[in-house]
């Protein structure tokens, strides 16, 4: 298929992450009950079409805010996890009396950074997933914000939703907003704004652009849309940004129309676990490389070697997932340690034959094996 045929790739997709922000699910009083059915609705006939779907639903902070009668999203975090705890209570039950007018079930999937960064929860939650998606169950997931702190949040639901697709090997993730796609400048005060039909490739430019748009009820505006479509085309997914307030807007994008922004994806999909290394794992530290390093990781898919270490920050064990970057500070990706944070500081800018000497041995060669190693960040 050509990498502008976004025709091509629906037919071929067999299972499907929809992701619905606040701004789509809520108005002045609470959930808008009309867009919840109205999605509700929607997965449904892409259900019956033969498509397996996920979907991610924001809401529940904005749901429990107008709820609860709050002028605004609290400051305290103990307040805001009560509000999410209230909201989410009002989601979930609006999602199961639409989709059950429909004949469909669903289940309730909440999560933090941890239960995905963590290897073997990571596992368990795919099994959960793969079950009921096999007992033709719609899994319904939202971060838990009743108990999630900042070093465990995935930040926003649009990260969370790609780090589903990717574990979950889904072929397109759609991203419903209450805005029409990736424009040049924000439409919202600009009338002359134009829409991005297709984005091939990312840049600092398209960066910029997205990063002049932001979100107002979620917690991610464009920007966060952006960095959720290079994870998952970096990985061989294609991803569209469309608006969740054009009617049956879901039916629109599969029937071919030209809806929103599509993210073309990579020619060739990630391996699973590199997918979990590379986007769900939460850095313990990170180490500086030289520019040899960088070119031999980046250009050429080396490992890291030791000789190529300038710095190390952090206290991280054997086995951590660790970030790599430049010397100018670009983050360039994440790979697993095969030795600590205390011994790499010892054998940092030393030949791999030398590691014995200074260790009294050698187990790895590599500081980082190359299987180990994701380029998450790298961008022109």
């Amino acid at each position: 298929m050509g990498p502008l045929d976004r025709k091509a790739y629906f037919d071929d997709a067999r299972r499907i992450v929809v992701k619905v922000g606040s701004n789509v699910l809520t108005e002045d009083d609470g959930l808008n009950l009309k867009v919840v059915r109205s999605i509700s609705r929607q997965i449904c006939r892409l259900i019956d079409r033969g498509l397996e779907v996920i979907l991610v639903s924001s809401g529940a902070m904005a749901a429990g805010i107008r709820k609860i009668g709050l002028a605004r999203r609290p400051d305290e975090i103990p307040k805001r996890q009560a509000v999410s705890a209230v909201g989410q209570a009002g989601l979930i039950m609006e999602y199961e009396n639409a989709f059950e007018r429909y004949g469909n079930k669903v289940a309730q999937i909440l999560l933090t950074g941890d239960n995905l960064s963590n290897r073997k929860m990571y596992l368990n939650a795919r099994n959960t997933l793969h079950t009921l998606l096999a007992w033709q169950v719609v899994p319904i997931i939202n971060e838990n914000d009743t108990v999630a702190i900042e070093s465990i949040k995935f930040g926003d639901n649009d990260n969370l939703a790609a780090q589903i697709t990717l574990m979950m090997d889904a072929d397109l993730l759609i991203i419903l907003s209450d805005i029409d796609g990736l424009f040049d400048k924000d439409p919202r005060h600009f009338p002359d704004a134009r829409l991005i039909p297709a984005v091939t490739h990312f840049s600092r430019t398209i960066e910029k652009q997205a990063s002049a748009i932001p979100g107002s009820l979620g917690s991610g505006g464009m920007l966060s849309k952006i960095k959720a479509a290079r994870k998952v085309t970096s990985s061989g997914i294609p991803m569209v940004i469309a608006n969740g307030n054009i009617p049956d807007v879901l039916e629109h994008i599969f029937d071919g129309q030209a809806i929103g922004t599509f993210f073309v994806p990579g020619e060739e999909r990630m391996a699973k676990r590199k997918c979990w290394i590379g986007y769900s794992i939460k850095p313990e530290g990170s180490l500086t490389i030289d520019d040899g390093a960088v070119t031999a990781i980046v250009r050429r898919g080396k490992s890291l070697l030791p000789s190529g270490i300038l710095e190390v920050e952090g206290d991280f064990g054997i086995g951590a997932g660790v970030q790599f970057k430049s010397t100018t500070g670009e983050i360039l990706g994440v790979g697993l340690v095969n030795y600590s944070a205390a011994d790499i500081r010892k054998i940092r800018g030393l030949q791999s034959s030398r590691i014995a000497e200074k260790l009294g041995e050698k187990p790895y060669d590599e500081v980082i094996h190359r299987d180990n190693l994701v380029i998450t960040e790298h961008c022109p």
